[in-house]
């Protein structure tokens, strides 16, 4: 497997509306769409992300792969096995919206604070072709919203309502979260 280039903020991909992807091109004996999932994977354990969408990848397809094991960026999360999704579609949007401080691997120096709906509906297929249908809450809502956007040619930025509230990585390490302090 291989380890891929990760778009950056500024590269027009990352503005794209992503292409469905034809489910042909998934069971392609011949195809190259599970070895391009596989090094998404790669990609995202190898950058210590929860989730990478293709055009993170300079791809513009509706592919997004999902982990959450061991992740020491939110190593109070609770586990999501890895997951690739397929023409991934989110609807049925809670009233509840939670605010969370988001990264990103194509702004990989930022943290900004972020609404997100608390809970949805994913549709979606998996990587055999399989319809997926589920009910998602909490941190993988986020993540599922978070990857998704990347498919609507959407960032994190994109969804802050107050940019007083973005910092770069080592600020936000330094001034924005809570210390515990010893007495």
């Amino acid at each position: 497997m291989a380890v891929l280039k990760v778009a950056k903020l500024g590269n027009p991909v990352l503005r794209q509306v992503a292409r469905q992807v034809d489910l042909k091109e998934l069971t392609d004996p011949k195809g190259e769409l599970q070895n391009f999932i596989d090094d998404m994977v790669d990609t995202m354990r190898e950058e210590g992300g929860v989730g990478l969408a293709a055009p993170q990848v300079n791809r513009s397809i509706q592919v997004v792969v999902l982990e959450v094991a061991g992740n020491e960026r939110y190593p109070e999360e609770a586990p999501i096995p890895v997951t690739a999704l397929i023409n991934p579609v989110l609807s049925d949007f809670s009233e509840e919206r939670v605010l969370g401080w988001e990264s990103c691997l194509s702004l990989s120096d930022f943290r900004g604070l972020v609404p997100r709906f608390a809970s949805l509906t994913l549709n979606a297929y998996d990587r055999e072709g399989n319809k997926v249908e589920k009910q998602a809450t909490g941190f993988e809502a986020v993540v599922l919203q978070h990857e998704i956007d990347h498919l609507n040619g959407k960032v994190f930025l994109d969804r802050m309502e107050d940019l007083t509230q973005l910092a770069y990585l080592e600020e936000f390490e330094e001034f924005w979260v809570k210390k515990d302090t010893v007495p």
